[in-house]
């Protein structure tokens, strides 16, 4: 199958970076096609809304993320937690790869994807932080989120970008209970629009 594995933090020191780059490891162990994208790498730039010259939609790195996750079998999407809520990486990618215009020949890459949240806070009692952006990505772009997902905080990890004993397993059962559930919605004959 193929999977891609969104990194969405501009930390140098991302760990939710961490978790992506094991999680797309993982994958491609295992046999996938993985494609990694990274912000910090492939920056995109701020939402406009303004398709044309010099506008958001004609930026090089634009169409790159929404083929990436229109073509892919499932999402895996690495985000920060910052103060109760998801960074700001997050909710410009899904703005500028999530636009349905009829007119203007946009339609959003996120459409009945199944998503995989893997999340990196500061507090243990933050693991719900992504939740209502998760809530979104269902009811906007009808997508599958997968129940299971990884929150991990400074403490879960071993050395920078190696996860200590808890985090490694729940890591890896939850990529693999992530490919399982795009593996069972595979080829579905139906692709959903944006409707109120």
């Amino acid at each position: 199958m193929k999977f891609t594995v969104l990194s969405t933090s501009l930390d140098p020191d991302s760990r939710s970076a961490w978790l992506c780059t094991l999680a797309a490891q993982q994958l491609r162990v295992e046999g996938h096609e993985v494609t990694h994208l990274d912000l910090r790498q492939t920056p995109l730039p701020p939402f406009d809304n303004v398709q044309g010259p010099g506008g958001c939609y004609e930026h090089p790195h634009a169409e790159l993320y929404h083929r990436a996750i229109r073509e892919a079998d499932g999402l895996f999407l690495g985000v920060p937690v910052y103060n109760w809520g998801l960074g700001s990486g997050a909710k410009a990618l899904v703005e500028l790869t999530g636009s349905s215009d009829e007119t203007r020949g946009l339609h959003g890459a996120w459409f009945d994807q199944p998503v995989t949240f893997l999340v990196s806070g500061g507090l243990d009692h933050g693991y719900l932080s992504h939740g209502a952006f998760a809530f979104g990505l269902m009811v906007d772009f009808r997508c599958v989120v997968n129940p299971d997902f990884v929150y991990a905080t400074g403490a879960h990890w071993a050395a920078p970008g190696v996860p200590g004993e808890w985090l490694a397993a729940r890591l890896a059962r939850t990529v693999t209970r992530g490919a399982d559930l795009a593996g069972r919605l595979q080829g579905r004959p139906y692709r959903s629009v944006w409707e109120l």
